[in-house]
């Protein structure tokens, strides 16, 4: 048991839980940098695939001029939101591309549906249809750092962790 909190890079989150966490949360914020060098994010819908984040925006949002300019980014997902357990958060660190291709957009505009309608092929269906849009194009993120947190490894076997219901 750890007896103060100073450091909690120890209380990472293992393998299985980050699959979990990817697999059941449907948002993360997506940060990057403007042209004055502000940090700067937004919440958005995720897909992740193959090692790597897919995402969706029109060009004309000014992230996308700014993630072209500075593909470096960071994607921030936490268990808020689900049922799989309090305070778990995943940060990356990566290098983004955008893609305005067709077999891109085949795709990945199906795979997101299903994750956020995942009730309803004709929402689905629909869905599709609001995403396939001349201006929209996807951002593919190649993560090469990974920060972990996960609060119940922290407060396991802790006094504090008995006590809360909420972190």
């Amino acid at each position: 048991m750890a007896d103060d909190y100073e450091d909690v890079s120890v209380f990472t989150l293992s393998d299985e839980r980050e699959r979990t966490l990817l697999e059941t949360q449907t948002e993360c914020v997506l940060m990057w940098t403007t042209d004055s060098g502000a940090p700067t994010g937004v919440v958005m819908n995720f897909v992740f695939d193959e090692g790597r984040f897919w995402l969706t925006a029109t060009r004309r949002r000014k992230r996308i001029a700014s993630i072209e300019s500075r593909p470096r980014v960071a994607v921030a997902i936490s268990s808020r939101g689900t049922d799989i357990g309090i305070s778990q958060s995943l940060t990356y660190l990566g290098s983004a591309t955008i893609n305005d291709d067709d077999e891109t957009a085949a795709w990945f505009y199906p795979a997101l549906a299903a994750r956020v309608r995942p009730d309803s092929e004709t929402q689905q269906a629909a869905f599709v249809g609001h995403l396939d849009s001349p201006g929209r194009v996807v951002i593919e993120i190649a993560p090469d750092h990974r920060m972990g947190f996960d609060s119940e490894a922290m407060f396991a076997g802790s006094e504090a962790g008995a006590t809360r219901t909420h972190v």
